[in-house]
């Protein structure tokens, strides 16, 4: 291949990806601004019932119909998705902010600190994490902030690992040495050298796991495992409505929306790889 084809070939590998990008981010911000908007834009609140008009289809007073209760569809989905997305990010928040402190100390101390910070590391990713996540939400009881504590201590072991590789790596780097030879302190090479040159491959991480975190979530709660009636989470609305096939909107309009966030979120993650990842020339 010539010069120009490679050129045209790689102007279009780049447009691919910003476009990815650039439709994630919308996806993602409509969802994020409708969830933070809900009052304003809901028709209803979220938990007012009219049994009269119970399982109406979609129609212009309400634009997602309404379910077994009267409850308007539309309202439910827009304040389900302050649930939602806020346990979703506050998983991936505090599970990474574990996971990197755990596979910072492991990296940088190294010795029997790194022996056993790993060996717990891996027995908990030996587990599927939802299955694992499942059984501690069980042993915990149903309810939205017991099955965001079980995601959270599934969670953060792919990020101690991940930071674990890259503090080892990083920490070999000449302006390491520079650093404890200028007499850093130790906490103050690892907080001023060597986490800094990491956060990029965390925060792509970070990026790619927020739509996992939003499907496992939404999952417990499909279970029974989460959010519990008559609390509007996507997942808890989406197992209310699986077997009203009749009434197809009560099932299909949440899960709309959380297919829509998870593919934002998906492409959002593949663009933030390609910026910040090593193949992003």
């Amino acid at each position: 291949m010539n010069d120009s084809g490679l050129r045209r070939r790689r102007s279009s590998g780049r447009l691919r990806r910003r476009a990815g990008l650039t439709l994630g981010l919308v996806l993602v911000a409509v969802w994020v601004a409708a969830a933070v908007l809900a009052p304003l834009l809901s028709p209803a609140g979220p938990f007012d019932q009219q049994m009269e008009q119970s399982f109406r289809p979609p129609s212009r007073a309400h634009p997602f119909g309404t379910d077994d209760l009267g409850r308007d569809v539309l309202a439910r989905v827009l304040y389900g998705g302050r649930i939602t997305l806020t346990l979703g990010a506050g998983v991936v928040a505090v599970g990474s902010a574990l996971g990197l402190a755990v596979g910072a100390a492991s990296g940088f101390v190294g010795g029997w600190t790194d022996e056993v910070l790993m060996r717990a590391t891996e027995v908990i990713m030996a587990f599927p994490s939802i299955i694992l996540a499942m059984a501690i939400a069980v042993a915990l009881g149903p309810g939205i902030v017991n099955a965001g504590l079980a995601m959270v201590l599934v969670w953060w072991p792919p990020y101690a690992r991940l930071v674990r590789g890259e503090v080892l790596a990083v920490k070999q780097m000449e302006y390491v040495e520079a650093s404890v030879a200028l007499g850093q302190t130790p906490f103050g090479v690892l907080w001023r050298a060597i986490l800094p040159n990491v956060s990029s491959s965390v925060i792509v991480l970070v990026t790619v796991d927020l739509g996992g975190a939003i499907i496992t979530g939404a999952g417990l709660s499909f279970l029974g495992l989460g959010a519990v009636p008559p609390s509007p989470e996507w997942g808890a609305m989406v197992n209310a409505g699986k077997e009203l096939y009749q009434q197809w909107w009560v099932a299909t309009f949440p899960g709309l929306a959380m297919f829509m966030v998870v593919l934002g979120f998906n492409f959002l993650g593949d663009g933030v790889r390609d910026l910040l990842g090593p193949g992003r020339a």
